[in-house]
């Protein structure tokens, strides 16, 4: 039986002390945090000039179409490969590491599957038309490549422990990999990565899920305290985490599953009640893709919004997927590469096609002919910029045909947000690790930080500190594609090696 830190106890009782005074301290953190890191959110997703096209999503894209360019389309080429390792049967129980392939790609994944799927989508969609739809997938196919290598590369340069544990990351590959080729700056690098992690770890993988859990919670049964939300997940969390990446797999081995098919089939549903209009859905897509029509700011619009969406959604490039896919159990690194490259396929191609399909096919957009902006089709306006509204279209699309999916959503919601929650407690981990030391004081510490944050995010309205941990995610993204750059020969090697051992029949099946 576990017991919730008395450090979460003491801090709900100072959350219910009085909600104009924890107002009051909201306005305060905001102020404070705008004033002092407003710079650093507004150079991370600056635009470039005359553009509103955010160099970040450039920096992001442009590193997945070479990666695709480098490795010869290998997203395509392995993926019959990579669902057979998935399966275990390629997995030798023998091998070290904490978890199976599978367990590997499902905490990945439930770190990615989230609001932006539903929320974010919907949000595309309404700003770049149809068409965004189009350039989401392509970014996503694109995403796949960039998995790939920093996987590849988390697995090989790992630690191991002598009590089976593993420590791994792009904090750990900038450093053995950069003195493995005789490069500088490899510390540099993982001490600037493992900053950005914690920072992005206890914001957007923590404060904002718990927030919009909680926005979730009172949309259902009123309103009620924060802290009431956050005491609840924080144990729930705590309860995971303090178990290790083990325990966190083997939760989100069964929930990220459950969610998906969930979600997925409630889609699939609408989609075979209207096989009619698929078809003009596609070619909606492609026409919005290449075309002005539909959208406010026409084929770039659309541009903009589906390589947005894909790189806010399926984070290939981040490098934080690379820190739960280097504990699988194998001894040949360029496998969890195959198996990653899966995951954006998953999140972006499937997912979020399957909701930008359902929200076109259902009409709940429609041009508005004075304004040429999309409104719903009750007449109401969309407030694009506000993620919220992005939940509220993706209901009312799918509720359209199931009255009862509003209340399917919600629940889904919060398995997003606990599942990305739990995920991203562990990217954080190995970064505080990195920092201050492996040891279960350490590990501790960070896990109570992060469930106090927890708290701190279902109570409080931090907008500010919300966009700095967002930026922060992107950051990493900044240090880690720089590094791949440099290290992707040596995942070409990998490559080569296993592929000629494959052909010649010297990798051994299991099943």
């Amino acid at each position: 039986m576990f017991h919730i830190p008395r450090a979460l106890v003491a801090l709900a009782g100072l959350f219910a002390a009085g909600s104009a005074q924890a107002s009051s301290v909201d306005q305060a953190v905001n102020e404070i945090f705008a004033s002092s890191t407003g710079w650093f959110v507004n150079f991370i997703f600056a635009p470039f000039p005359f553009t509103n096209f955010p160099w970040i999503v450039a920096w992001l894209v442009i590193a997945a179409s070479f990666f695709t360019l480098y490795f010869g389309f290998i997203q395509f080429r392995v993926i019959r490969h990579s669902l057979h390792i998935v399966s275990g049967k390629y997995s030798d129980p023998d091998d070290a590491g904490e978890v199976s392939h599978f367990q590997a790609l499902a905490t990945a994944l439930s770190g990615t599957v989230g609001l932006g799927n539903i929320a974010g989508v919907a949000v595309a969609v309404s700003i770049g038309g149809a068409g965004a739809t189009f350039w989401m997938i392509l970014a996503g196919l694109l995403g796949m490549a960039s998995k790939f290598t920093e996987c590849t590369l988390g697995v090989k340069y790992r630690n191991e422990y002598a009590n089976g544990s593993v420590s791994g990351g792009p904090m750990y590959y900038m450093v053995k990999g950069f003195a493995e080729r005789g490069l500088p700056g490899g510390r540099f690098l993982a001490i600037l990565f493992s900053i950005f992690c914690v920072l992005g770890a206890l914001g957007g993988g923590n404060m904002f899920q718990a927030n919009q859990a909680h926005g979730q919670l009172t949309n259902i049964f009123g309103d009620f305290p924060g802290w009431i939300t956050g005491v609840i997940f924080a144990g729930i969390v705590f309860a995971v985490i303090i178990g290790g990446l083990k325990s966190i797999a083997q939760v989100t081995e069964k929930v990220v599953p459950f969610m998906g098919i969930m979600y997925v089939g409630a889609a699939l549903i609408i989609l075979i009640m209207n096989y009619q209009h698929i078809l003009p859905a596609f070619g909606q897509i492609i026409d919005g893709a290449f075309t002005d029509s539909g959208v406010v700011g026409g084929v770039v619009g659309a541009l903009i919004q589906g390589f947005k969406r894909a790189a806010f959604s399926n984070e290939a490039g981040v490098g934080s997927a690379a820190i739960a896919h280097s504990a699988v159990r194998t001894k040949e690194p360029i496998t969890e590469g195959f198996v990653s490259l899966l995951e954006p396929f998953i999140d972006t191609v499937v997912i979020c096609t399957m909701t930008a399909l359902v929200i076109i096919i259902t009409g709940q957009l429609m041009v508005d002919p004075a304004t040429g902006m999309y409104i719903l089709n009750e007449g109401g306006t969309i407030q694009t910029l506000d993620g919220s509204s992005g939940v509220g279209l993706t209901s009312a699309a799918f509720g359209s045909a199931f009255s009862w999916f509003p209340y399917v959503l919600a629940v889904a919601v919060l398995l997003f947000a606990f599942s990305t929650m739990i995920s991203w407690s562990y990217y954080g981990l190995k970064a505080w690790t990195y920092m201050f030391g492996e040891g279960k004081k350490q590990e501790m510490t960070f896990k109570v930080i992060f469930c106090i944050f927890v708290v701190i995010g279902a109570s409080a309205n931090l907008g500010p500190v919300i966009d700095f941990s967002d930026a922060a995610i992107f950051a990493m993204a900044v240090v880690n594609i720089f590094a791949l750059y440099f290290l992707m020969p040596i995942v070409k090697a990998e490559l080569k090696s296993y592929l000629t051992r494959l052909e010649e029949g010297k990798i051994k099946r299991f099943h």
